[in-house]
């Protein structure tokens, strides 16, 4: 039985084949990937579902692939973490942490998207697999390169943390790094892709790609027991995530997986670079390209390439957004780590960061059942918080020594 049908523009409505297109050649739109959803309606039941592996995998016919998957069979199925002490700490009832900071192989949500993207690639013909990376992505496309014997080029911002660049060369691809922006290393990979024919997972191949990041959506349901939250908080870079978490929502509803109101979803950037939360709040179509200046570099992209459809997203869910300053990021991985102990990047700061002025504001309710996307792992970026950690306490081996210090420290 078919389910993945082909790919259409999302403003025109042109249909295309199921090839390496990206951009409408009617209007210039960008494509998106279609599904037969009465044959998904058929087949695709709760049963089925939780009678598969524990991966994203789970949800095949709603993933735009023709054969089996070939990579990310360990990738997806990551903890929707009850946020028990944190919620707590803030003043709300029900709270939870998608929790993509533990995902594999990578610690990022980016290996949902590359699974599918990658699997794509092969079937597709192509022998060399890139992408035009802020650090997460290039890790999780050259990860799954190697575990499908794909030639690898990463292009990379030069700035980028250590940490995200050995997390890439690691898996031996070719690490390219630009002495430029994320977006003067996305337009290059663009015209690399054009030259050599080769598969860019978020430029040329971002159609299949983005469908990958609709598996976070299932999974909060699912994980919920079938049931919608009513808010999701999600941090926005190039634009991917956030969309696709809303048409997630609304598949698993359309196919009759679950009912009920969907979630407002809500937009979290770091104040350094938030082109999505301006043009929300001064009432854009689309966001002003912005030149990043943030601690937060995973989603330090000031031209996001799916922001229409963020605001769009935003917009029909009756969602909002909310800002973070460097220092309000730092604040709030710290927070994280100290209720819950979860490491995040600063992405995942930006989102806490925000969740927290959202309630302040009163967007989201107290009583609310709220989920707060983690999408990133603290190792990958601990020169962030380095400086502003507790630094370890030097001692001899004397007992005496330690109990002085126990008893300094009670009395501070």
């Amino acid at each position: 039985m078919s389910y993945f049908t082909g790919l259409q523009c999302t403003l025109c409505k042109t249909p295309f084949p199921s090839k390496a297109l990206y951009v409408c050649d009617q209007c210039l739109g960008p494509l998106e990937v279609t599904y037969n959803y009465d044959n998904v309606r058929k087949t695709l039941t709760r049963d089925l579902i939780t009678s598969r592996q524990k991966n994203l995998w789970r949800y095949r016919e709603l993933l735009p692939i023709e054969g089996n998957p070939l990579t990310g069979l360990h990738s997806g199925f990551t903890p929707l973490v009850r946020a028990d002490r944190l919620a707590s700490k803030l003043g709300v009832r029900e709270l939870y942490l998608k929790d993509d900071s533990v995902n594999h192989p990578t610690l990022s949500y980016k290996d949902r998207v590359v699974s599918v993207a990658a699997t794509r690639a092969v079937e597709l013909g192509f022998q060399i697999f890139g992408c035009a990376s802020t650090g997460n992505l290039a890790n999780s496309v050259a990860a799954h390169a190697a575990q499908l014997g794909l030639e690898c080029y990463v292009f990379i911002p030069q700035s980028l943390e250590r940490g995200k660049i050995l997390g890439s060369a690691v898996a031996g691809p070719h690490v390219v790094a630009i002495d430029g922006t994320y977006d003067d290393v996305n337009r290059l990979c663009t015209q690399v892709g054009d030259r050599y024919g080769w598969a860019f997972a978020n430029i040329n191949l971002r159609s299949y790609y983005a469908e990958g990041a609709k598996t976070y959506a299932f999974e909060i349901v699912e994980q919920l027991g079938w049931r919608f939250p009513d808010h999701v908080v999600s941090p926005v870079a190039g634009g991917t995530l956030l969309p696709r978490i809303g048409r997630g929502f609304r598949e698993m509803r359309d196919v009759g997986l679950v009912d009920g109101e969907l979630p407002h979803i809500h937009a979290a950037q770091a104040a350094g670079c938030a082109p999505v939360i301006h043009a929300l709040k001064t009432d854009l179509e689309y966001p002003e390209p912005v030149k990043p200046d943030t601690i937060a570099k995973s989603i330090a992209i000031g031209n996001p390439a799916d922001g229409f459809h963020v605001l769009q997203t935003i917009r029909d869910t009756g969602g909002w957004g909310a800002t973070a300053t460097d220092d309000e990021i730092i604040d709030a991985i710290r927070m994280l780590a100290t209720t819950e102990g979860i490491f995040t990047e600063p992405a995942g700061g930006t989102t806490l960061a925000a969740t927290i002025k959202l309630l302040h504001d009163g967007v989201i309710g107290r009583d609310d059942v709220t989920v707060i996307c983690i999408t990133g792992n603290g190792y990958k970026s601990v020169d962030a918080i380095a400086n502003v950690v507790e630094q370890p306490t030097t001692l001899s081996r004397s007992l005496q020594d330690f109990e002085q210090f126990v008893a300094q420290h009670d009395h501070q």
